[in-house]
């Protein structure tokens, strides 16, 4: 899977960003036939949550994203894949069907 990251706004250190593809490189346990996934982080304006993660992940016919808020970009990527993985596994289950 080929991942690419995106800091917007604001420089990312090395170990979020290692944090990031860590924690996405795990969303092949799920689904192994994942293309690409592009994970971008970004201020959000919200003083209550004011990080924001979204993860873009395309797979054969399908592009399926998430978004978080969080206070640490960690918490955002962390709850971001978690709703990724309730959707690969809803798109996996489709996918045996046909």
């Amino acid at each position: 899977m080929k991942t690419t990251f995106t800091a917007r706004h604001f420089e990312a250190s090395a170990s979020l960003q290692e944090y990031s593809r860590d924690t996405v490189q795990k969303l092949e346990n799920y689904y192994d036939r994942i293309v690409m996934c592009d994970i971008i982080l970004e201020p959000s304006s919200s003083n209550e949550d004011p990080q924001q993660a979204e993860i873009i992940l395309k797979v054969p016919k399908k592009v399926l994203t998430a978004s978080a808020k969080a206070g640490t970009y960690e918490q955002a990527v962390h709850d971001a894949v978690e709703n990724i993985i309730r959707q690969l596994k809803k798109y996996k289950d489709k996918m045996s069907t046909y």
